[in-house]
């Protein structure tokens, strides 16, 4: 029996252990050197120290590091209600038999997921563009030029606009794994609450919602994981600015490591993103855990 199954294991090795190493390559070995080189002063191959923890110490007394980490749960509380949030509600609808051309609204949804999130940043700077801007454009057309402003240049509005985008850009992703999981919800369940008088938002809430909260909670989790890494969308809109106000941690990290060529340390704010990011998955773990122990 053994001898039968020894060709089967040589063959699943075989298959596994390319992207075994490819995952070790990519994921795991740049962060076990991230890790290193946070204990490191590290500007060049000529110029390499140990500090210990100075670059921690620097860390957790750096202002930047705060404002970059406020943005990015900003971001994070943002698209989770953003993008979830109306992927969830479009999911709804066009699961329904009632909706003409469902599959063509769903690739049109989807279209954006495909582009380069760089050019996403540079179109909608463009759309911004408080002197030929066309939200600008279409405030005078309709006779409120009063309201238009350099939203991209202001404190108190660039991070909502920076949300805009990274909302608009992702909703298809998470309307394509929602549409995926209602498919294996049997139709019989819908008929029969119809049947009892239920309308469209009981039908989502409590039928719906709960027999896809697990789809829910990939979705959750792989938004926060996107928002503690987003850095093309900034760096393609505001570059951080103005100031440090639209300033996020894998930007900061950027700048510190090649513009002021300070790899070590910015290799701490790095390690210091993946902490954040498995504490927080920690909490909405638990959160998850908490309401399923109530149902």
């Amino acid at each position: 029996m053994k001898d039968c199954l020894q060709p089967k294991r040589s063959v699943m090795i075989a298959y596994l252990l390319p992207g075994v190493l490819i995952y070790i390559l990519i994921l795991i070995v740049p962060t076990i050197m991230a890790l290193i080189f946070s204990f490191f002063k590290f500007t060049s191959i000529k110029s390499f120290s140990f500090v210990g923890l100075q670059n921690y110490i620097t860390l957790f007394n750096d202002p930047s590091v705060l404002t970059a980490l406020k943005n990015n749960l900003f971001l994070i509380v943002v698209c989770l209600i953003g993008q979830i949030g109306i992927a969830f509600v479009l999911a709804c609808i066009l699961s329904s038999s009632k909706v003409i051309l469902a599959n063509l609204y769903r690739t049109v949804i989807y279209f954006p997921v495909t582009l380069s999130a760089v050019v996403i940043g540079y179109v909608w700077s463009m759309v911004y563009d408080f002197n030929y801007g066309i939200l600008v454009s279409f405030l005078k057309a309709v006779g409120r030029p009063d309201l238009a402003a350099p939203w991209l240049a202001q404190n108190d509005t660039v991070m909502l606009c920076v949300c805009v985008p990274l909302v608009w850009q992702y909703v298809g992703f998470h309307l394509v794994v929602m549409l995926s999981a209602m498919t294996t919800i049997e139709k019989d369940i819908y008929h029969m609450s119809e049947i009892d008088g239920a309308n469209g938002f009981q039908k989502a809430i409590y039928i719906t919602l709960p027999l896809i909260k697990n789809t829910i909670f990939i979705c959750v989790l792989l938004c926060i994981s996107a928002n503690m890494k987003v850095f093309d969308h900034i760096m393609a809109m505001t570059n951080g600015g103005p100031g440090y106000s639209s300033n996020v941690l894998a930007l900061y990290a950027y700048k510190v490591s090649f513009s002021q060529m300070n790899m070590g340390y910015g290799s701490t704010i790095s390690v210091a993103i993946l902490v954040v990011t498995l504490v927080i998955f920690g909490a909405a773990s638990k959160i998850t855990s908490i309401i399923k122990g109530n149902d």
